[in-house]
């Protein structure tokens, strides 16, 4: 049964992570009628997530490979500061810290009192709205080669907030990429590459602290569900990128709304407990 859970938590992590609707949030509801009474956890969810960013590796594997390059390079003065790759890569070192620094401060927290569903239901609602106004007013002209200092650090700190669950690590950078000024599909390359780092981070820093440690998923059905989420985000990168080509972030607006206040009903009416 456990391989099973795992699988479907799997496929929960690929379908959810590249969307802005909040894969820790879905991992976590999902998790407690899969899991009654048992919180898949922090960690569980920060090892999954290693396969949905290895899939962005995969995906981004030139542009990736290219702004390595090229930032090494101007470390030994054979490419200039100014040009766009090496820029890039030091935006997305600048852009990983807030979520770094916060992540360690707030560890408890995050592990315990900001995954009451409650909160996350909220969370769910509230950024939905805040992704709909953003994606109306935001201008749309912008890319990122245009991208300051400054705006990098508020992509940083924008990721951040993704440590609450319902906020959505994606949802969070496209809401600051929109309000910015950035294209969708800008705001949404950004995201993803941003989330490389922070995000395996956290899976190796999730791994080691688990070694030894009880986990409500042995390390089998955990490795599953990490494949399983590498081949499925896969494909949403793929689908996700070509969506927002011509299409707003309404539906997903929408749908986040929605799913907080089914949440509010289900924890209204004692069918899932928030903690």
């Amino acid at each position: 049964m456990d391989w099973l859970i795992a699988a479907v938590l799997g496929v929960v992590q690929g379908l959810t992570e590249f969307l802005p609707i909040s894969s820790s949030a879905h991992l976590r509801i999902v998790g407690e009628f899969l899991l009654p009474g048992e919180d898949p956890g922090a960690f569980f969810t920060a090892i999954v997530q290693i396969g949905t960013e290895t899939a962005v590796l995969v995906y981004f594997w030139r542009d990736i490979v290219g702004i390595v390059r090229s930032w090494c390079a101007s470390l030994v003065g054979r490419r200039e500061k100014g040009d766009p790759q090496v820029r890039l890569g030091w935006l997305i070192i600048l852009g990983s810290i807030p979520i770094g620094v916060l992540g360690l401060a707030f560890q408890d927290a995050i592990e315990s009192v900001l995954r009451n569903l409650w909160i996350t239901g909220a969370m769910l609602i509230l950024f939905g709205l805040i992704l709909g106004i953003a994606d109306k007013v935001g201008p749309r002209e912008r890319g990122l080669e245009h991208m300051t200092w400054k705006q990098g650090l508020v992509y940083g700190f924008a990721q951040a907030m993704a440590l609450i669950p319902g906020v959505s690590r994606s949802g969070g950078t496209i809401i600051a990429g929109r309000l910015m000024g950035f294209t969708r599909e800008a705001a949404a390359r950004y995201s993803f590459l941003l989330a490389v780092p922070a995000v395996m981070a956290s899976g190796v820093y999730g791994l080691f602290q688990s070694i030894g440690e009880p986990m409500v998923l042995g390390w089998g059905p955990t490795i599953l569900a990490t494949a399983v989420s590498f081949a499925v985000g896969y494909v949403v990168i793929v689908a996700f990128l070509r969506f927002i080509q011509t299409r707003s972030f309404a539906i997903f607006v929408w749908y986040r709304v929605a799913l907080g206040l089914v949440l509010f009903a289900l924890l209204g009416t004692g069918m899932i407990a928030a903690v």
